[in-house]
């Protein structure tokens, strides 16, 4: 095939998709690249590609068109089980402790299926805790699925397959969990679906963990043969914010064809039969083999359901942490420089050591050496930092007494919100950002967060309503400025994600 585009450009286009979506197309791929590009020209409205370049280059592009070049850059392929030998260390070792640790304590979980694609993935991890959980209304499970694709996405809402996404699986799996279609293909019931919440989310250019995202205080995140497109830069940066999302002892799954020394730098090495997990603890970086133990019973080694043993209930060590009750909001004077240094180790994602200097900086309330609005702030960054540690008790405790504080905080209602949310709460979660509305009407978070809450709990309609006014008031700011209350993310990024989102609302 002749070449169609100079080197020159594919050069120039390279480096600028890098920067845009993450994506790493080393001059080896560059033919992977122009013939991507060549065929998305014509869907953009260019017969010339290097046209089509030049406008991109420019930004001259609508975000309709970015959006379509975007779907064609991120086509993923993907069915049901992939890599079964990460599903049987997921099945038989890492969710079986899990599960019993937290059985009759805080019985949650969360897990992150990054860059999902259609939504095999995420829709397996829903499949294997229904069976893993046999009590699993008594449990707030969380299944965050994320894409950059929006097509993918879209198909994912949907969750209808044909034949190509159960390769690997035997024949009974699709009779039992799905239903037959009237064209041939097969449909997940709502029972499964609900279990999974899409939303778009650009790795490269999104922030993780953020409670305005979802992406705080996994168990587990799961992002497979996704990283391997990442020039290591952005490698790097998006596995030191998977660390962040992560709570203590948490799991980061990704492809056994993807490596890099971020992954020991940031975690600890676990060696099973057959892959790699990386666990966040603080002997990161020191890896070791782990031998699962044969589990009880014949399993069926066509497909990772084999049989397995009865957990035995672990109890949780509880962390370590200040405890709100013993805070007395009176008084003058914080010292600045404690709150700034608090909050620099908070984007650094060190929430303990954090957490302690908020806790020496409040015991000076007792002592009468602060001053009300700044111990205002430090309780709502502490109340910030024990959600992002999956210390929700805690978490809600100190942001009530942010708010006995600071009563005309909106901020304050929408994090209590995430609070609830979190909790299953979710009447209370709707009630919290009312009155964050009511305080401010303007606060786009709040109206953002209720379209989603109505949208996860099958209300269309109200969600719809919810996203327009999110959508109409951002039309009143510049692109580029932060949104209030979404941790750095800008007025452009979250009007894509809301019309994204409301598409999706039309598919079902």
């Amino acid at each position: 095939m002749p070449r169609l585009i100079s080197d020159r450009q594919l050069s120039r286009l390279s480096e600028y998709v890098t920067g845009w979506l993450g994506l790493h197309f080393p001059k080896k791929r560059w033919r992977d690249l122009e013939r991507i590009i060549c065929h998305a020209a014509p869907e953009l409205g260019f017969e010339d590609p290097d046209a089509c370049i030049e406008r991109l280059l420019a930004g001259k592009l609508a975000k309709g068109q970015e959006e379509i070049l975007a779907n064609h850059l991120t086509i993923g392929e993907t069915y049901f089980f992939r890599e079964q030998k990460s599903f049987d260390i997921l099945e038989n070792r890492i969710l079986p402790d899990l599960i019993a640790s937290r059985r009759g304590r805080e019985q949650r979980l969360r897990i992150w299926s990054a860059g999902c694609s259609t939504g095999e993935e995420p829709y397996s991890l829903a499949i294997l805790l229904s069976r893993l959980i046999p009590d699993l209304r008594d449990w707030q499970i969380t299944i965050l699925a994320t894409d950059i694709n929006s097509r993918s996405l879209g198909k994912a809402v949907q969750a209808v397959y044909g034949d190509w996404s159960f390769r690997g699986v035997p024949q009974w799996f699709c009779q039992k969990y799905f239903a037959k279609t009237t064209d041939g293909k097969y449909e997940l019931p709502h029972a499964i679906r609900r279990m999974v919440t899409f939303s778009i989310h650009n790795l490269a250019e999104d922030t993780h963990p953020s409670l305005s995202t979802n992406t705080t205080a996994m168990d587990i995140i799961l992002c497979r043969n996704v990283l391997m497109y990442f020039e290591p830069k952005q490698q790097q940066q998006v596995i030191l914010g998977f660390q962040r999302s992560l709570l203590e002892g948490g799991w980061l799954v990704v492809s056994p064809c993807e490596t890099s020394s971020a992954f020991t730098s940031c975690f600890e090495t676990v060696m099973f039969p057959g892959a790699a997990f990386y666990k966040k603890n603080e002997r990161r970086g020191k890896p070791h083999i782990v031998v699962p133990p044969v589990p009880a019973g014949v399993a069926d080694t066509r497909f990772p359901f084999p049989l397995i043993p009865d957990a035995v209930t672990k109890p949780i060590s509880p962390a370590p942490s200040s405890a709100p009750d013993r805070v007395k909001p009176a008084a003058p004077q914080a010292e600045p420089p404690v709150y700034d240094e608090a909050l620099a180790l908070y984007h650094q994602g060190s929430y303990k050591e954090a957490a302690d200097m908020l806790s020496r900086l409040l015991a000076q309330s007792e002592t009468g050496t602060g001053m009300q609005p700044a111990f205002g702030k430090a309780v709502a960054l502490m109340a910030q930092i024990q959600a992002n540690r999956g210390e929700i008790e805690l978490a809600l405790d100190w942001v009530d007494k942010a708010i006995a504080v600071d009563k005309i905080n909106a901020e304050l209602y929408y994090l209590r919100a995430t609070i609830f949310q979190e909790r299953g709460e979710i009447p209370k979660a709707v009630a919290s950002l009312k009155q964050a509305i009511y305080l401010a009407q303007t606060f786009v978070m709040a109206h953002f967060a209720l379209g989603m809450l109505a949208f996860q709990i099958g209300k269309p309609g109200e969600a719809g309503k919810h996203l327009e006014n999110a959508q109409s008031l951002l039309g009143a700011c510049p692109a580029e400025d932060p949104v209030p209350g979404a941790e750095g993310m800008t007025t452009e990024r979250l009007s894509e994600i809301i019309t994204a989102t409301k598409e999706s609302i039309l598919q079902r």
